[in-house]
């Protein structure tokens, strides 16, 4: 548990370093109305240093990400993949819950609990998604969406290694969202500390073997794939945000390796 406290901190002192180096960025001359549209429809006042560590990512997702989603695809059948799923979602609860009702969405709300009740006991546990054969449709919220509905501005766009593409403004929410669930504060020695380390494991193989295809598609069908990756992750971000579903196209589908890069679908 102090291990994950510790690269918590980490991370937070990156975003400050992040934040610190992008208010010095250069920014284009004001007589050009063209470069300054352009500037503020990217929102990436940093896009030198994002394109330096989103190369860095690449290299991260080419010799680990992948080959681990990919391996996950290979020795996992599709009704276990789909099981964990299940299960990593279910477990995320705590996490939609709080969000729900910091949005003032009490109907959102009512369905997360209905959802993890039907989930946990006819389910077994949440490997099954009984919820949704009784009409309780799954959702995601996270904290960074709740700031956003608060009418918290964005921020310049920023790329995190292996995390993907965010923003200060989800950068926190990640942050606030690993706080708040229940397990990150759990105690119960080594068994526990197993426990957790596997559900993250399973999370970044899950993610990332979903987005196998998404991310292929984007790399083949675009000039400059930071800047399509850039793109997809604000739209997406923006329909998350509106509570709206999401078209079924590479671009659309559209956040985050949580391990985000800005693409995956729902996942419950």
């Amino acid at each position: 548990m102090r291990r994950s406290k510790d690269c918590l901190a980490r991370a937070a002192l990156g975003l400050a370093l992040v934040l610190g180096i992008s208010a010095c960025a250069a920014r284009p001359d004001p007589a050009d109305p063209e470069a300054v549209a352009e500037f503020r429809a990217t929102n990436d006042p940093i896009e030198p240093l994002n394109r330096g560590l989103f190369f860095v990512h690449d290299g991260i997702d080419t010799l680990v990400l992948r080959p681990v989603g990919e391996a996950y695809r290979i020795f996992l059948p599709p009704e276990v993949r789909t099981a964990i799923r299940n299960v990593l979602a279910n477990l995320r609860t705590p996490v939609i819950l709080v969000n729900d009702v910091l949005q003032g969405d009490t109907q959102r709300a009512a369905t997360t609990v209905g959802r993890f009740v039907v989930n946990t006991t006819v389910g077994i546990g949440g490997i099954f998604d009984r919820a949704t054969e009784f009409g309780l449709l799954g959702h995601t919220e996270d904290f960074g969406q709740t700031l956003a509905v608060w009418g918290v501005p964005e921020g310049p766009y920023l790329f995190i290694p292996v995390l993907g593409p965010s923003n200060p403004r989800d950068a926190v929410g990640t942050a606030v969202d690993f706080a708040a669930n229940p397990l990150t504060w759990a105690t119960g020695g080594e068994t526990l500390e197993a426990i957790n380390l596997t559900r993250t494991g399973l999370t970044v193989a899950d993610t990332r073997e979903g987005l196998i295809e998404p991310l292929d598609a984007l790399r083949a069908g675009s000039l400059d794939y930071y800047a399509a990756l850039r793109s997809a992750y604000r739209q997406r971000r923006v329909v998350e945000i509106r509570n709206q579903r999401p078209a079924a196209s590479p671009a659309a589908i559209g956040t985050g390796v949580g391990v985000g890069t800005g693409l995956e679908g729902p996942r419950r």
